[in-house]
């Protein structure tokens, strides 16, 4: 089995990692390994896992787990995955590196690791960004910039926190996208399980699903705008916005041809990165 490399963001972190041979990692038993407390992910792939299993099995665990000292024993701070499959494949030691990491180290690390292997669902990620953010006080810029993601894909991912708890749980199980769950966050929060219920009772695309928000969207009693002519012109001038802005942004017309453009913002420092945005456009 070919080692798997570490990714560039934990390079930064672990920059000695990949340069290390087996032999020079010390093994340990892994009853004496700890959890890493910070680690993000929840739901782990049972098939993927019995294939990790089986390799373990046969070539045992190729590259060594990074721990950190803790108390009497070591706690984990790199390679959940491998450590699990050692611990099902029956082995007793497994190659570790020891590092001295901070806590703040440690979420990084852990986060990364899952994140650059495509290993979190949206839920899971939104819930470690957040975590960043309140134990560690990242803002967005910085959580973008460690994680080597673009600030409005960080701003898009914490805005999913804000799905009903319904909602969150059929992202989280693979069941709704995230493009699903951003069209659906555009309704008020006891609407969003009948839209859920329906996207996935009809197998709609995330196109449709922005559709059917839109319908179900409006208070009552209040005027319906005009369907508009040029619906997909308009639509691929939202999308682009959206792109731009890193935020929801909707396009509304008047029967007369005029109309309004909202940008709709998460929380403050939302509003204050699309302020910074549009001054220097000025």
């Amino acid at each position: 089995m070919t080692q798997k490399r570490l990714g560039k963001g934990l390079q930064a972190l672990i920059p000695d990692i990949d340069d290390t041979p087996l032999s020079d990692a010390e093994e340990i038993d892994v009853k004496d390994i700890g959890p890493n407390p910070y680690q993000p992910r929840k739901v782990f792939d049972e098939e993927k896992m019995r294939e990790l299993v089986s390799s373990v099995k046969e070539h045992g665990v190729l590259q060594p787990l990074i721990v950190r000292r803790a108390g009497n024993g070591y706690e984990l701070v790199a390679g959940e995955r491998r450590l699990r499959a050692a611990r099902l494949a029956g082995l007793e030691r497994v190659p570790v590196i020891v590092r001295p990491f901070s806590s703040r180290d440690m979420m990084e690390i852990a986060l990364i690791e899952n994140l650059q292997r495509e290993d979190l669902n949206p839920m899971e990620e939104a819930e470690a960004y957040q975590r960043l953010q309140e134990e560690f006080g990242y803002t967005q810029e910085q959580l973008a910039k460690r994680l080597g993601k673009s600030r409005p894909a960080v701003a898009n991912t914490l805005r999913l926190l804000a799905l009903n708890a319904e909602v969150r749980r059929e992202v989280a199980a693979g069941r709704l996208s995230e493009g699903h769950a951003r069209a659906i966050l555009a309704l008020p929060l006891e609407k969003q399980p009948v839209a859920a219920r329906q996207v996935l009772e009809q197998g709609l695309s995330v196109r449709e699903t922005e559709k059917l928000a839109g319908r179900m969207g409006p208070a009552h009693g209040k005027k319906k705008e005009k369907p508009r002519q040029n619906d997909r012109y308009l639509a691929d001038m939202e999308e682009k916005l959206r792109e731009i802005c890193g935020a929801e942004v909707k396009i509304r017309t008047s029967p007369r041809g005029s109309g309004r453009l909202e940008i709709h913002f998460f929380d403050q420092e939302e509003l204050e990165r699309l302020y910074e945005m549009f001054c220097r456009f000025t």
